[in-house]
């Protein structure tokens, strides 16, 4: 009997090496350590993340925080007058008013964030006092108003921007609405970043689609699907139409692939191909991933061409075109 019950005791213990469950979390407690990525390092979505990345780095020298620095960066593309998909001089929703998404998130689980906020000139500022100053994680509309106005934020002037309101001006003879793929609408900021001694942060800012519905609440204040940061695995942060992010969950599922041993590029190779598959007329659909893992890795890649993103490390900051799912 007792040979009997040796027998069985090993064949179950076999077996459970085929279990995805089971090879996911023994894959969690013995990871394969690797040391070709680099730390410190900081990515952020598209051509603004130049800038955006130079601020980041400086706060993160002068501080030494991480999350100090995701904040400093995208602050720099809410600022950004030629910029008209990020901040109040973004292109506004189909009624002609800005309103405003952010999130933030530490490697720790600690996040904030807010949405449909209007004359607030920093959201990723008030997404952040939402995680330190309050229970909650999301405050949204007239709520984050009054927050930001008890917060002692200056409360802007309701009025588009010169380039907006030609814009918004030039819609209106037509008034479709028509999420297009192209640089004007690619509609967010998201930056990742990590210290030199792991830790993780993530911000992601936005004004949303132009000319989307008023109320709509793209990915970037959604924490799983626009950001998503964990010390334990990676970060990843996402771009583009917001709807068709949320429906997989992108960011949070980078992470996880990530968890389970994937690498970053392979983490959003895998998304894209999801995304892909769950969304309709994925010709008129652009969205993008970044993704970094604990050991410094980078991932990038996007539904079509034309993605990029900027990279900043104790090399330099570059910017760097993404691979597609699609190509010419």
């Amino acid at each position: 009997m007792s040979q009997r019950r040796k027998f069985i005791k090993q064949s179950l213990m076999g077996s459970a090496l085929f279990l995805p469950g089971v090879a996911a979390s023994c894959a969690q407690v013995s990871p394969k350590e690797n040391t070709s990525g680099e730390k410190p390092l900081i990515l952020s979505t598209w051509n603004h993340g130049i800038p955006a990345n130079a601020d980041a780095w400086a706060k993160l020298q002068e501080t030494g925080s991480i999350l100090d620095a995701v904040e400093a960066g995208v602050r720099n593309t809410e600022l950004d007058m030629e910029n008209l998909s990020v901040g109040l001089q973004g292109l506004p929703d189909r009624e002609g008013i800005t309103t405003l998404d952010a999130s933030i998130m530490t490697g720790d689980g600690s996040c904030g964030t807010v949405a449909f906020v209007r004359q607030v000139k920093h959201p990723i500022s008030l997404a952040r006092a939402v995680m330190e100053k309050t229970p909650h994680v999301m405050l949204v509309g007239e709520g984050a108003r009054q927050f930001a106005i008890a917060e002692g934020f200056p409360m802007e002037e309701e009025k588009l921007s010169p380039k907006a309101q030609e814009a918004y001006d030039k819609w209106k003879v037509t008034s479709q609405y028509k999420p297009i793929i192209n640089i004007e609408n690619h509609d967010t900021i998201g930056m990742i970043g990590i210290d030199a001694n792991g830790k993780l942060a993530g911000s992601c800012t936005t004004s949303g689609l132009a000319y989307k519905m008023h109320g709509r609440v793209g990915d970037s204040p959604i924490i799983g699907a626009g950001l998503f940061v964990d010390d334990e695995v990676g970060a990843a942060t996402a771009t583009g139409l917001g709807e068709s992010i949320i429906r997989i969950c992108g960011s949070f599922l980078i992470v996880e692939l990530m968890r389970q041993g994937r690498t970053p590029q392979e983490a959003c190779e895998e998304a894209v191909k999801r995304l892909v598959a769950k969304n309709k007329g994925i010709n008129d659909i652009q969205a993008g991933f970044l993704a970094i893992n604990k050991y410094g890795e980078v991932g990038a890649y996007a539904v079509h061409p034309g993605f990029n993103y900027a990279q900043a490390t104790s090399q330099g900051n570059v910017l760097i075109d993404s691979k597609s799912h699609f190509t010419p």
